[in-house]
């Protein structure tokens, strides 16, 4: 039994006497420790491994799940740990594609289809990413296709003339996430000296 203890306690970087001097030793194996005390603390412990993972950048509720399921928690504490965090403002799917739509659109430039098929990946809820995608929508920056114009004109000073000039400009904007739909209507217009689509 004692051997047991001394792995358990190797593997968490951590000795016996340490542990008792902190007053935090765990239950020797075998104990009548309550089994909501155990789980209280396996809960503290898989909050630390997140809030570690939050300290580095924000992710999302999907992404946390993942992150505890890899470092070994019990699906039902990773859950509890989660629920904890979103109660207290921590994972906030909603939050999170706000934030992330704003970025990649004034940053990265991005379209609304790359940022839904990123989010998407990311485990944002779809309600969440239309209703993050429609909140900036005719922002400050304007339309998505006004977005897609500026970035056209920033990228090609002059309107492409030829075929392979058009053919690039179009696979910039569907690169970027633009619509393949928008992307013909932003380069005609771009072509024809206008600002809005016909």
């Amino acid at each position: 039994m004692r051997e047991v203890e001394a792995r358990r306690h190797a593997a968490s970087g951590s000795t016996p006497a340490a542990d008792a001097a902190a007053g935090s030793a765990p239950p020797p194996v075998g104990s009548t420790a309550p089994a909501a005390g155990r789980s209280e603390e396996r809960v503290r412990h898989a909050l630390g491994l997140a809030m570690r993972r939050l300290n580095r950048r924000e992710l999302t509720t999907a992404e946390m799940g993942r992150h505890l399921d890899r470092s070994g928690v019990d699906p039902e504490i990773a859950q509890a740990a989660i629920r904890e965090l979103t109660e207290v403002g921590y994972l906030d799917d909603e939050r999170f594609a706000r934030l992330f739509v704003q970025d990649r659109r004034t940053l990265d430039e991005w379209g609304a289809d790359r940022t839904r098929r990123t989010l998407l990946g990311r485990g944002v809820d779809r309600d969440l990413i239309d209703a993050a995608l429609d909140a900036t929508d005719g922002d400050q920056d304007g339309t998505e296709f006004e977005r897609a114009l500026a970035l056209l004109r920033r990228r090609f000073p002059v309107p492409p003339q030829d075929r392979r000039e058009r053919d690039r400009a179009v696979g910039m904007l569907l690169r970027k996430g633009y619509d393949g739909d928008l992307a013909l209507d932003v380069l005609a217009a771009y072509a024809r000296g206008s600002e809005w689509p016909d």
